[in-house]
């Protein structure tokens, strides 16, 4: 095995116009903790050793539409997270904040938006 100096992911780094916000978002949907915030950048320690999430504070933020059309504001990357209760955790999903979209491609699959308007799906394995 040849040594490429040990790279391994330890973070996702999600823009925000509100970093803080939307970190106690997805640390309350996960059970994960806040252990950054403040204006510029927010970050959330996971259980298990997740790969944790950050929150980087972007100005001029323009949320994604879901789905894109030609010439509107596409996703960059979504957050796949998959449950053992779909209909359960979509609820939970919802009463922490998150919307449901109008768009549902799968039935296996509940496509919510944050309160960003970044889209995550909740899925279960079948």
């Amino acid at each position: 095995m040849s040594d490429h100096g040990g790279p391994r992911l330890s973070t996702i780094n999600i823009g925000a116009p509100v970093p803080g916000e939307l970190a106690r978002f997805y640390a309350t949907l996960l059970g994960g903790e806040v252990t950054t915030d403040d204006a510029q950048w927010a970050t959330v320690r996971l259980p298990g050793g997740a790969t944790g999430l950050a929150f980087q504070l972007e100005q001029h933020y323009v949320p994604p539409v879901w789905p894109a059309g030609r010439g509107e504001q596409q996703m960059q990357v979504h957050l796949e997270i998959q449950v053992d209760d779909l209909e359960r955790a979509a609820a939970w999903a919802l009463q922490c904040g998150a919307r449901l979209a109008d768009y549902q491609p799968q039935d296996d699959v509940r496509v919510c938006l944050d309160p960003a308007g970044h889209p995550f799906c909740l899925w279960i394995a079948t």
